[in-house]
C-alpha cells in the first residue's frame, strides 16, 4: 500500500455494546428552538398541561403586565423567564399552576409616541384610536418574542388593560373605593412633570445628580418687639439696626411663593450682632455660616424655636416690588433639620410637600396658597417681576434681585441629588394642584357604618403577613408605605381609563349619584371601551341636572390600572382560569405570587396592596419575589450610550433561547444579574456538560424497555442502588430549592452531578458494564435500571429552566412506553425506594475518596511514563477501619470501580494511613474491554481475548455484585 493511503481499521469480530441515540450531541438551538416553539403552539401544550392538572389545588402566579411599548430587552426576558420557571416548577409538583400574561397599556408613553408620529393637538377621539391601535401592534411583537424564549402560557388568551371589561372593571373598583370614602379631592403638591404636563406617580419618580443655585437669604425683622421678647433683649437694641433670619434653599425659584418660615421647635437659635446687622442662626450653625458669609459676628443671646413662634418676617423682595410686600410667619415644624443651611426652612405652600402640610396646619386656605408656576414650567404673567419665565431660567434671576434688595447673603452652585422624571429623564417638582387623591390615614367606613383602621394601617398589617423572597423586600416595602404621602390618582392625560365623574359646575361638588352613575358609565365602556366616556352626552344620565354639571377630565394613574387587575383580571375578565374561592376566606389570597424587578416595590407591588387594602382590607397576594436588574460583566448598567446593551433576540438567534433560561437560572436572581459574552461562554460550557450527559444516558437506555427489564432494587448491582440513591437525595434537594423559588443552586447541583457523580464517577464505572457484558445480561439491564431512573428523575428536574433541551430529550426517553406526550404534564418523578439508602450513601462516599487518591496516584505515575492509560495499572491498597471493610466488601469488583486491570486491599497497621501503590501490569491487553490481564488468550479459539470477555461472549457470562 502506497504511503498517501491509508486503510480503514478492520471491524473487530468482537463487538461491544455500543448504541446510539436520535438525541444529537450539538443542540443546534437557534435553528430548532422556533420549530418546537411553532410545535407548542399547534399542539396546544399549554392547554394540555392544564387538561392534565383539572381539578388539583390552583397555584396562581399573577404576570405583572410589561408596558406594550418597545421590543423587549434583556430585563424583559429574566423576568418572564423566572416566571415560567416557576410556573412549571409547581405544575411539574403537581398543582395547576395557570399562568395568564398580561400588557399595561393606557399611558403617557404611548401617548408620546401617537404626539412623535401624528404630532400634537389631535382631537382626544383621534388619539385614544391611534393609541389602542400603537399598543395593540406592539403587544403583538412582544408576545412572538416571549414565545420564542420557552415561555408557555395562554398566549390566545392573554389580558390587557385596554379590553373594554378590564377598562370598565377598573370603573367599577374606582367605585368601590369611593364609597368607602378612601378617595377626596384637594389642592396639594403632587410630583409634577412639565414635559409630560401631569401628575406622576411616586414609582415615576428618579433620583439623579442635578447642580443648582444654592443661597442663602435675609427675611427683614418685622416685628422687632415680638424678637426683643423671645430672645430676652431691648427692643430699642434690636431696632436700632438691619436684621433679617435667614434661610438657605437650592430652589430660588420658590422664593416669590414664600407664605411662610419654619424652625424646630426645640432646637437652640441665636441672635447673632455682625458688622451687617442682626442674624437669625441655629446655634449649632453659627460658626458655619458665618464663614459662608464672610462675616465676624458674636451671639448676643439665644432662644428655643418654640419661642419665636407666629413671629412674623417681610419677604426678601418686598422694597423691590409691591407685589411681594407680605409677611412671613414662623411657623413650627419638626421636619427641620440643622445638618446643612441656617436651621431655617422657608416655606412655599405650593412647592413642597412639608411646607404645605405647614401652613394648611395652622389655618392657611386652599384660596390663599400662592402658586405661579403653571403646567408647561413658566410662571404666570401676574407674577411681579419673573412673570413669562421658565423658572430654571428664573432663578440667576431671582438671584440678581435679592442682591439687589440687599437679602441676599451667599450664593453658589450646589451639586445634588434631584427629582427626574423617569421618561423624560428631565427634573420634575412638587406643585399644588387640585387632584384626586386616596387618602393614606382616611378611615373608611364599613358596612356596618363604623369605621375601620386606615389604608396606611391596612397596608402595613397585609405586609406582616405577605412571605417575601428575598427577605429584606419586608422592610423597603414597609418604609415606603409608612412613609408615603396620599396617592394621587389623577392624571391629566388623554389614554387613560376616565375617572368618569360629574363634578358641579359651581361647587365642585361631585353629582350624589356618583356610584350610581359610575356604574352606568362602566356598562357603556364595557360596549364600547374608554372612548365611550368621551362620547357620551351628559344629558342621557342626568337629563335635566346636566347644565349644572361638567364631566371631569382627569383620567386615572396607570398604577392604578395594574394595580387593580387583581379586581378586573383575576376577579374579572379571567377569573375561570385565575380565581380560586379559598382567596375570600379571612387568610385567602387572590395570587400565591407577584414577582417583578426590586423597582416595584414602589410601583405595581406598592399600588396592587393599596388597591387590595381599599377593596379587601388585604394583599392580593401570599408572596413579592423580587429579582435584580441586569448589568454588563464589569457591573456596569446597561445603556445604549456605554454600548453595552444585550439583546435577548440576539442571543437567541446566535446561541439559543435555552442559553438565556440557562443564564438567567444559574444567576442569584436577588442581586444584580450580570451578562457579557465571557459569561455566555461558561453558561454554553455549562449547557453542553448536561446535554452530553443526557446523550450518554439516552444512547444507552436505546434497547431498553422497561415494561420488559425492569428489576426490583434488590436485583442491581450496589454501585446501581448508591447511584439511584444519590439521585434520590438529591431531588429531595432539588424540590426543596423550587419550594422557595430557587433556581440557581439547582443548576449548579445539576452540573456537579453530571460532572463528578455521573461523569466523573457512575458513568465512568459503568462504561466497562454497559459495553462489554451480555446485551441481555443481568449486569447490563441493572445498569440501565438505574439509568432509567437517573435518566427520568434528571430530565424533571432540568424542564423548568431547560425546557426546550427536556422536551427534546423527553420525546426519546419516552419513545414507545407510554408516557406523557410532553414532560409538562407528568410530575416529578419517584426513584424505586431503598433499603439502608443512607447507609449506601455513606459506604460509597467513603470508596469514592479513595478513588480520588487512587486517580491522584495513577496520574502521577502515568506522568512520569510508567503507565498509559489507569487500565494498564494493578494497585494495591493499605487502609484501615470503615474504609477497609467498604474496600474489602467489593472483593474483584473494586478493580472496575478504580478502572484498574487489578486491585487489592490489605490491612493497614495499627494507626496506619490510607496507602496506595501503584504497579504497571506485566499481562497482555485485552483486544475487546483493554483490561491487562492474566488470562488473555487462555482461550485459544480467541487468543486475544480475556476470560470474561469470552464468557461474556460465548459463556454464561461474568458474575459482579458490585460494580
Amino acid at each position: 500500500m502506497s504511503d498517501d493511503k491509508r486503510a480503514k481499521p478492520e471491524k473487530s469480530k468482537y463487538p461491544v455494546n455500543l448504541l446510539d441515540t436520535p438525541f444529537p450531541m450539538r443542540g443546534d438551538l437557534p435553528k430548532r428552538e422556533p420549530q418546537w416553539v411553532k410545535q407548542w403552539q399547534e399542539t396546544q401544550r399549554y392547554r394540555k398541561i392544564r387538561e392534565a392538572r383539572k381539578g388539583a389545588k390552583k397555584f396562581i402566579l399573577h404576570d405583572g403586565p410589561p408596558y406594550a411599548n418597545g421590543d423587549i430587552h434583556i430585563g424583559h426576558a429574566v423576568n418572564k423567564i423566572l416566571k415560567d420557571m416557576i410556573v412549571k416548577a409547581r405544575g411539574l409538583s403537581g398543582l395547576d399552576a395557570v399562568y395568564v400574561p398580561g400588557w399595561d397599556c393606557h399611558g403617557m408613553p404611548i401617548e408620546i409616541q401617537i404626539e412623535k408620529q401624528f404630532g400634537k393637538g389631535l382631537p382626544v377621539q383621534e388619539v385614544q384610536a391611534k393609541a389602542r391601535a400603537y399598543a395593540t401592534e406592539q403587544i403583538a411583537r412582544q408576545k412572538v418574542d416571549f414565545q420564542r424564549l420557552g415561555v408557555l402560557g395562554d398566549w390566545d388568551n392573554p389580558y390587557l388593560t385596554m379590553n373594554f371589561r378590564n377598562e370598565a372593571d377598573e370603573l367599577r373598583a374606582l367605585g368601590k373605593i369611593m364609597e368607602k370614602g378612601f378617595v377626596f379631592r384637594g389642592l396639594k403638591p403632587v410630583n409634577w412633570c412639565f414635559d409630560c404636563g401631569s401628575a406622576l406617580a411616586e414609582a415615576e419618580v428618579e433620583y439623579k445628580d442635578k447642580t443648582d443655585l444654592s443661597i442663602d437669604v435675609g427675611f427683614p425683622f418685622a416685628e422687632t418687639d415680638k424678637l426683643a421678647h423671645a430672645f430676652k433683649v431691648p427692643a430699642e437694641q434690636l431696632a436700632a439696626r438691619p436684621g433679617w433670619i435667614v434661610i438657605w434653599t437650592t430652589t430660588p425659584w420658590t422664593i416669590p411663593s414664600n407664605q411662610a418660615l419654619n424652625v424646630h421647635p426645640e432646637v437652640e437659635y441665636a441672635l447673632v450682632d455682625t458688622p451687617r446687622g442682626w442674624l437669625i442662626l441655629a446655634t449649632e450653625r453659627v460658626e458655619e455660616q458665618l464663614k459662608i458669609y464672610e462675616l465676624e459676628g458674636k451671639v448676643v443671646a439665644t432662644a428655643r424655636g418654640a419661642a419665636l413662634s407666629e413671629i412674623h418676617f417681610h419677604h426678601p423682595l418686598a422694597k423691590t416690588d409691591a407685589g411681594y410686600d407680605r409677611l412671613s410667619p414662623i411657623y413650627l415644624g419638626d421636619y427641620v433639620t440643622t445638618d446643612t443651611g441656617s436651621g431655617i426652612v422657608h416655606s412655599a405652600p405650593a412647592y413642597g410637600v412639608e411646607d404645605f402640610q405647614s401652613c394648611k396646619a395652622h389655618g392657611m386656605r386652599d384660596a390663599d396658597i400662592i402658586s405661579p408656576v403653571m403646567g408647561d414650567g413658566v410662571y404666570a404673567s401676574w407674577l411681579p417681576l419673573f412673570g413669562g419665565m421658565k423658572i430654571w431660567d428664573a432663578n440667576p434671576q431671582i438671584v440678581v434681585a435679592l442682591k439687589a434688595s440687599g437679602n441676599l447673603f451667599n450664593s453658589h452652585n450646589y451639586p445634588h441629588s434631584y427629582m427626574h422624571c423617569w421618561r423624560h429623564k428631565t427634573p420634575i417638582i412638587y406643585r399644588a394642584t387640585s387632584q384626586w387623591f386616596a387618602g393614606m390615614d382616611v378611615e373608611p367606613t364599613a358596612e356596618n357604618g363604623e369605621s375601620g383602621p386606615t389604608l396606611r394601617e391596612t397596608a402595613l398589617a397585609g405586609i406582616e403577613a405577605t412571605a417575601f423572597y428575598p427577605s429584606w423586600g419586608k422592610q423597603r416595602l414597609h418604609n415606603m408605605i409608612a412613609n408615603r404621602p396620599d396617592w394621587t390618582l389623577s392624571r391629566q392625560r388623554q389614554w387613560g381609563v376616565p375617572m368618569a365623574f360629574f363634578v358641579h359646575k359651581e361647587t365642585g361638588a361631585l353629582h350624589p349619584r356618583t356610584p350610581e352613575l359610575l356604574e352606568e358609565v362602566a356598562k357603556r365602556v364595557e360596549q364600547h371601551g374608554i372612548e365611550a366616556w368621551q362620547a357620551l352626552d351628559p344629558k342621557e344620565l342626568l337629563g335635566d341636572e346636566a347644565e349644572h354639571y361638567e364631566k371631569n377630565r382627569d383620567t386615572l394613574d396607570v398604577w392604578f390600572d395594574s394595580g387593580t387587575t387583581h379586581w378586573t383580571v383575576i376577579r374579572g375578565s379571567h377569573r375561570d382560569e385565575l380565581y380560586d374561592p379559598s382567596a375570600d376566606t379571612p387568610d385567602g389570597r387572590l395570587a400565591d405570587l407577584y414577582l417583578e424587578g426590586s423597582d416595584q416595590h414602589r410601583g405595581w407591588f406598592h399600588s396592587s396592596l393599596l388597591t387590595a387594602s381599599m377593596l379587601y382590607g388585604k394583599p392580593p397576594y401570599k408572596a413579592l419575589l423580587t429579582h435584580g436588574f441586569t448589568v454588563d460583566g464589569e457591573g456596569r448598567k446597561m445603556s445604549k450610550s456605554i454600548g453595552n446593551t444585550v439583546s435577548p433576540q440576539d442571543i437567541a438567534n446566535k446561541m439559543g433561547a435555552e442559553i438565556i433560561r440557562l443564564w438567567v437560572a444559574s444567576t442569584d436572581y436577588s442581586g444584580e444579574l450580570s451578562i457579557s459574552d465571557e459569561i455566555l461562554k461558561r453558561v454554553v460550557e455549562g449547557y453542553r456538560r448536561i446535554r452530553n450527559t443526557l446523550r450518554f444516558l439516552l444512547a444507552n437506555l436505546t434497547d431498553y424497555d422497561h415494561a420488559k427489564h425492569a428489576l426490583p432494587p434488590s436485583e442491581w448491582l450496589e454501585i446501581d442502588r448508591y447511584a439511584v440513591a444519590l439521585t434520590a437525595q438529591l431531588q429531595k434537594e432539588v424540590l426543596s430549592h423550587y419550594d422557595v423559588y430557587e433556581f440557581h443552586p439547582v443548576v449548579a447541583k445539576l452540573q456537579t452531578f453530571c460532572s463528578e457523580d455521573l461523569g466523573g464517577f457512575y458513568l465512568d464505572v459503568l462504561k466497562d458494564r454497559l459495553y462489554t457484558t451480555a446485551p441481555d445480561s443481568r449486569a447490563r439491564r441493572a445498569a440501565q435500571n438505574a439509568l432509567y431512573h437517573i435518566t427520568q428523575s434528571m430530565l424533571h428536574w432540568m424542564a423548568p429552566f431547560l425546557s426546550f433541551t427536556a422536551e427534546e430529550a423527553w420525546q426519546v426517553f419516552r419513545h414507545g412506553t407510554g408516557h406523557d406526550e410532553t414532560i409538562f404534564t407528568s410530575t416529578y418523578y419517584a426513584t424505586p425506594a431503598l433499603d439502608h439508602a443512607d447507609g449506601l450513601l455513606e459506604k460509597w462516599h467513603e470508596i469514592r475518596t479513595v478513588r480520588a487518591e487512587v486517580t491522584r496516584q495513577l496520574e502521577s505515575v502515568r506522568v512520569e511514563g510508567g503507565i498509559g492509560s489507569s487500565l494498564q495499572a494493578e494497585v494495591s491498597i493499605s487502609a484501615g477501619g470503615p474504609t477497609l471493610a467498604a474496600l474489602q466488601s467489593l472483593d474483584d469488583d473494586l478493580r472496575f470501580v478504580l478502572l484498574t486491570s487489578a486491585a487489592t486491599v490489605t490491612p493497614a497497621p495499627e494507626g496506619g494511613d490510607l496507602l496506595v501503590t501503584v504497579t504497571p501490569s506485566t499481562h497482555a491487553k485485552c483486544e475487546r474491554c483493554w483490561h491487562y490481564r492474566e488470562d488473555v488468550g487462555a482461550d485459544t479459539a480467541h487468543p486475544t481475548l480475556c476470560g470474561r470477555c469470552v464468557s461474556n461472549l460465548f459463556g454464561a457470562g461474568e458474575q459482579r455484585s458490585h460494580a
